[in-house]
C-alpha cells in the first residue's frame, strides 16, 4: 500500500504524541519509533563494566587522544558522527552520552520530539587512522533522552535483538556471519541530476575502453574477465593491499584481497567472520577504511551494486551459521552437502521469505539493475553445494565450518538490518520446519524459459519488493526484532525513492525517445 508523505508525517506525529502523554504506563514504555513492551522483553543500552570504562580512558591517554570521535549508523545503512574533545569526555560519557538532534537524521524523529543520546560502547574504541589530529573513534548507542530506552530504529539495536532472539528460541546460541563484500574504484566519477539535464561519467584506467588514450599502459582487462589477472593488468594490487594494512590497524582479520570480474574496478577484499554484530560493525568499517584509503590515492569507491550497465555488478554474499553454547556447528549433519536438517529447514525460511527478504538485503532501485539474467548475478532461489548459479550454496568446508552462503544481498544494504533479516527468516524455516525441496546442482543460467518456470525468481524490481514486505513481514517481528515501526517507516522512505527516480526522465530515454 503506497502512502503519501503527508500520511507519513502525520502517523511520526502520531507516534510522538504517545511518547508524551502514555510514557507513564506501567506495562508499556512507548516514544516515538519505539514500542517496548516491559511485560514480556525489556532491553537495556548496551552495558560496559568499570574495567572496560577505565580501559577505553586509558587508551586514550596511551595514544595521546585530541578527539573522541562518537559514530553511530543511520537507518540507510551510513555512520554518523560527532567529535568531543578528550577534555570533555571522562568515565561518565558512557553513561551521561551526549545529544543530538534526531530529527535531523534520515527517518529518524519528529521535530517536535527531536532530542536523542548517543552512549559510546567502550568496548569499541579504535584510532582513526585518516584524522590530522590524535582522534580515537567509539560505535554508539541510541537511546531516548528521558527513559535510556534504546531506540527501535538504530539498526545496530535491532541487530542485538535478532542475537537475543535466537538465544530466546531455544534453536543457538551464537550466529556466525561472514560478508564477501564486492566494490568499485573508479579514477573519476561525476554526475549531474536537476529539472533540465541528467548525466553521468565513470572512468578506471585499467580498463578496456581507454585502450586507445596515449600513454594509459598497454595492458588493459577487457569486459568480465577482470577475475582475476596479475599485474600489469590489474592496476589496484596497491590499493587494496594498503586497504588491507589500513584494516588490519582496525582490528580486521583479513583473508584474501583480489581483482573482481568486472573489468573496471571491481575488487573483492575478504575478512573473518564474527556474530552478527560484530560482523555488522566490521562492515561498517570496511567501506570507511576502503573509501579514506581509496580517497588519499586520489580515486573513488563506491558500493553501488551495478555502477557499469555491460559488466557484472557488486554483490556482498552472506554466510551463516548456527552454533551451541560450546561453539558446535548446528548446520553439520548427515543431508545434502553435509548439511544437517536443521541447515535445510534454514534454507526452507529463506526460500520461503525470499522476495520479501530482498527489501532489506537489495535495497536500492540500483540493485535490481544487478539482478538481471546475463551477469552472473543470484536471481534465481533454488540451493545448491558447489553451484554459483544459485542464490543459495553450500560450500565446501570442514564440518566445523558449514554454512550457508546466501549470494542475492549487495553492498547497499545496512549491514545489521540484513543480517538480522537473513536471520529471522532462516528460524522462521526451522520453527516451521520448512523443507526447501530438491537441491538444483545444474548450471542455472543455462536453463530455457520453460525448465525455468517452477523455480522462484528475485523481485524484478524494489516496488516488487517493498509489496512483498507488505504482505510478509510477521517473521521480522517475533521477538519484537523489527517494530512494525520500523517495517513501516522502511516501506515509506523507499517508496518515496521510487517516486523521486519515477518522475525523473534519463539519458537513456532521450537516446530512445526524443525522435519519437
Amino acid at each position: 500500500m503506497k502512502r503519501s508523505s503527508k500520511s507519513v508525517a502525520r502517523r511520526i506525529n502520531r507516534a510522538s504524541e504517545r511518547y508524551y502523554s502514555g510514557h507513564s504506563s506501567a506495562n508499556k514504555v512507548t516514544i516515538a519509533g519505539s514500542n517496548v513492551n516491559a511485560s514480556s522483553k525489556t532491553y537495556q543500552p548496551p552495558q560496559s563494566t568499570k574495567a572496560e570504562r577505565r580501559a577505553a580512558i586509558d587508551f586514550l591517554a596511551q595514544k595521546g587522544t585530541k578527539i573522541v570521535d562518537l559514530r553511530f549508523c543511520d537507518l540507510h545503512g551510513s555512520w554518523q558522527h560527532i567529535q568531543i574533545p578528550v577534555s570533555q569526555f571522562g568515565e561518565s560519557a558512557f553513561e551521561n552520552g551526549f545529544g543530538f538532534d534526531g530529527s535531523s537524521i534520515r527517518g529518524w524523529q519528529p521535530i517536535n520530539a527531536s532530542d536523542m543520546l548517543i552512549l559510546p560502547i567502550a568496548q569499541t574504541f579504535q584510532v582513526d587512522p585518516f584524522a590530522r589530529h590524535p582522534t580515537a573513534t567509539f560505535l554508539c548507542a541510541v537511546v531516548d533522552p528521558d527513559h535510556k530506552i534504546p531506540y527501535s530504529r538504530d539498526p545496530r539495536f535491532v541487530a542485538l535483538k535478532s542475537m537475543e532472539h535466537l538465544k530466546d528460541t531455544g534453536i543457538a546460541s551464537i550466529v556466525n556471519i561472514g560478508a564477501e563484500v564486492e566494490f568499485f574504484i573508479f579514477d573519476n566519477m561525476s554526475y549531474r541530476v536537476d529539472a533540465h539535464s541528467g548525466s553521468y561519467s565513470l572512468d578506471s584506467n585499467e580498463s578496456h575502453w581507454n585502450s586507445h588514450k596515449p600513454h594509459s599502459g598497454h595492458y588493459k582487462i577487457r569486459a568480465k574477465e577482470g577475475y582475476f589477472p596479475v599485474k600489469p593488468w590489474d592496476q589496484l594490487q596497491d590499493i587494496r593491499s594498503e586497504i588491507v594494512h589500513n584494516l588490519e590497524g582496525q582490528g580486521l582479520e583479513v583473508e584474501a584481497s583480489h581483482h573482481e570480474v568486472a573489468a573496471p574496478g571491481q575488487c573483492e577484499i575478504d575478512f573473518k567472520f564474527a556474530d552478527l554484530v560484530t560482523t555488522g560493525d566490521n562492515v561498517q568499517t570496511f567501506k570507511y577504511i576502503a573509501r579514506n584509503t581509496v580517497a588519499n590515492e586520489g580515486k573513488t569507491v563506491t558500493f553501488m551494486p551495478k555502477p557499469i550497465a555491460s559488466d557484472n555488478g557488486s554483490g556482498m554474499h552472506t554466510h551463516v551459521s548456527l552454533h551451541r553454547a560450546d561453539g558446535s556447528n548446528m548446520f553439520t549433519g548427515e543431508s545434502y552437502a553435509g548439511l544437517s536438517e536443521m541447515g535445510l529447514y534454514f534454507v526452507g525460511g529463506l526460500m520461503a521469505h525470499a522476495k520479501s527478504l530482498c527489501a532489506f538485503t537489495n535495497p536500492t532501485i540500483n540493485s535490481y539493475k544487478r539482478l538481471v539474467p546475463g551477469f552472473e548475478a543470484p536471481i534465481n532461489f533454488a540451493y545448491s553445494g558447489r553451484n554459483r548459479s544459485a542464490a543459495i550454496r553450500i560450500p565446501i568446508s570442514h564440518p566445523k565450518a558449514r554454512r550457508l552462503e546466501f549470494r542475492t544481498p549487495d553492498p547497499s544494504c545496512n549491514p545489521y538490518l540484513n543480517f538480522s533479516a537473513v536471520l529471522m527468516a532462516g528460524l522462521d524455516g526451522i520453527e516451521k520446519k520448512l523443507h526447501p525441496g530438491n537441491p538444483l546442482d545444474v548450471d542455472i543460467y543455462s536453463l530455457s524459459a520453460k525448465e525455468l518456470e517452477n523455480i522462484p525468481k528475485a523481485p524484478g524490481s524494489l516496488e516488487e519488493a517493498l509489496d512483498a514486505l507488505e504482505q510478509d513481514n510477521a517473521y521480522l517481528t517475533k521477538g519484537n526484532v523489527f517494530t512494525n515501526d520500523i517495517i513501516e517507516t522502511w516501506i515509506e522512505r523507499k517508496r518515496d525513492e521510487i517516486d523521486v527516480w519515477r518522475k525523473q526522465p534519463t539519458p537513456w530515454e532521450f537516446k530512445k525517445y526524443y525522435d519519437c
